[in-house]
């Protein structure tokens, strides 16, 4: 997968917000910039987003996976992906669906009423 997919592909999805911080990376939020939730980073040939206990299990052992420096060294289940290998387009795809909505089910029933997310 591509970068410029992926980030195609998080456009996409309800309520999202995107800038570019921290050296570079694009950065996806749920809701507004300002106040919205991380549900993924991406820079170069990897992308980082949250996930389930399962796919916290699954994937940090998974072939070009791994937890995500910085968020998973501080207790947070989030995993780094290899773009260019590893899993296949599809589901990084399926796992940034997942991490957008495990990003939203945080957020108050309010706010999640007005982003069109209840």
């Amino acid at each position: 997968m591509k970068l410029a997919q992926l980030n195609t592909f998080c456009a996409n999805l309800p309520a999202t917000s995107h800038g570019v911080q921290w050296g570079g990376a694009d950065v996806w939020k749920v809701g507004a910039w300002e106040g919205g939730k991380v549900f993924a980073i991406a820079h170069d040939n990897a992308t980082s987003f949250k996930v389930s206990d399962i796919g916290w299990e699954v994937l940090r052992g998974a072939k070009g996976c791994r937890p995500a420096p910085y968020l998973a060294s501080r207790g947070m289940q989030w995993i780094q992906a290899d773009l260019t290998g590893g899993l296949k387009p599809s589901e990084i795809r399926d796992y940034l669906k997942d991490s957008h909505s495990l990003v939203a089910a945080g957020l108050s029933q309010k706010k999640r009423c007005e982003l069109g997310l209840a």
